[in-house]
């Protein structure tokens, strides 16, 4: 009984630690979207046009998304949330892939874009653990 309360408050220690984490870096990342558009814009597939418009949608997502996974109460429709938001912005590193476009002044090898994929998956998982979504969390 003792144990299983340890394991408990060390998971939820954990969780709070990670959702502050997590939260506080996109909040970061979001405000730089209004802060230095032109660093995002390239990267936007010009299919869908307006590439100013989607930097500051997707900042303001990450803001709101950052700030919604650190809140507890709000921890699990957040983390829905930031997987659907992390699965339709892949497009954007995608496009940036096949079209090998640069980005900060620098491209990514294959390699690195490999990488950037399989960062996007733990984001994904990370997130999903946070929210207590099943299968990935049991309590």
């Amino acid at each position: 009984m003792i144990f299983k309360i340890i394991k408990n408050i060390n998971a939820d220690l954990i969780r709070l630690i990670l959702a502050i984490t997590y939260g506080s870096w996109f909040i970061y990342i979001g405000i730089q979207h209004f802060l230095d558009p032109d660093w995002f814009e390239p990267i936007v597939p010009k299919i869908i046009g307006y590439p100013l418009f989607w930097v500051y949608i997707s900042g303001l997502f990450e803001i709101m998304l950052g700030i919604l996974i650190i809140i507890p109460s709000s921890r699990r429709i957040a983390s829905l949330g930031f997987i659907l938001f992390l699965i339709i912005v892949y497009w954007a590193n995608i496009n940036m892939w096949i079209n090998d476009i640069e980005i900060g002044e620098s491209r990514l090898s294959q390699q690195g874009h490999v990488i950037r994929a399989i960062i996007q998956i733990i984001l994904i998982i990370i997130v999903a653990w946070i929210g207590k979504l099943k299968p990935l969390a049991r309590n």
